[in-house]
């Protein structure tokens, strides 16, 4: 997958540049899950060992290639299907299932079946590739802003990051950075979070005054989006349109 410029993603000043970062990853993923690469066995290798999430199964379904998708689902199940198996021959007599008859085995007896299932329905290889690339451009933010005075001062002029990614920011800094420096990019993003969080209620606000019928008529002022843009704000998932 192509590198996606860091610096050019902070310069379209997006509302979170972590959440557009997470979305351009994401696109480029979906999109390759079902391109070239399709056929080779390493890929299929991979998604025969993780699978994907739900979420990513209906952004799969979205590239419109059903039959790639099938391809994918059917090594994926008849993958799945010999790893039960195998769990099932393993466990020999001591398996049994958690319900027989009506009455509930002790979780100490089903634990290994629902463990076994569990592992099996949690892993996604486009989550798993999106938070690997996702960690180096932490490392690559850090880098930049310790040592770039003008990237700084891009970063200060932008929107920050939303809640989730601003923990997240903070704790590789505490992780990579001395303590100074990290204390530092705390203040600038808590800085930064402050001002758009402020935007958000203010705009919040206004958009619920333009529910009064004495307001009827009057401009939105690009408030529309205010309820989602602060869900967002709130919870992370800006696109890297808005």
């Amino acid at each position: 997958m192509d590198t996606i410029p860091l610096w050019e993603v902070m310069e379209q000043r997006t509302e979170c540049l972590f959440c557009s970062l997470n979305s351009k990853l994401e696109q480029a993923e979906v999109e390759s899950s079902l391109g070239g690469g399709l056929m080779e066995p390493a890929v299929r290798m991979q998604v025969n060992a993780l699978g994907f999430c739900e979420r990513h199964h209906q952004q799969l379904l979205g590239q419109k290639n059903r039959l790639g998708h099938a391809l994918l689902l059917g090594s994926h199940c008849k993958d799945l299907l010999q790893k039960l198996q195998d769990s099932a021959k393993g466990a020999n007599k001591k398996f049994v299932l958690p319900f027989y008859f009506g009455k509930r085995f002790s979780n100490k007896r089903s634990n290994p079946f629902v463990h076994q299932l569990e592992a099996l329905s949690v892993g996604c290889i486009i989550c798993r590739n999106v938070h690997y690339h996702l960690q180096r451009y932490y490392h690559t933010f850090l880098h930049l802003w310790k040592n770039n005075p003008a990237f700084v001062k891009l970063w200060e002029n932008s929107n920050g990051p939303c809640v989730p990614h601003s923990a997240r920011l903070l704790c590789y800094g505490q992780q990579h950075l001395s303590p100074l420096e990290a204390e530092s990019l705390a203040n600038s993003v808590l800085a930064l979070l402050k001002a758009a969080l402020t935007r958000d209620e203010a705009d919040l606000e206004y958009f619920t005054q333009q529910f009064d019928y004495q307001n009827q008529g009057r401009p939105w002022n690009e408030c529309q989006n205010a309820l989602e843009r602060t869900i967002k704000r709130l919870r992370g998932g800006f696109t890297d349109e808005e």
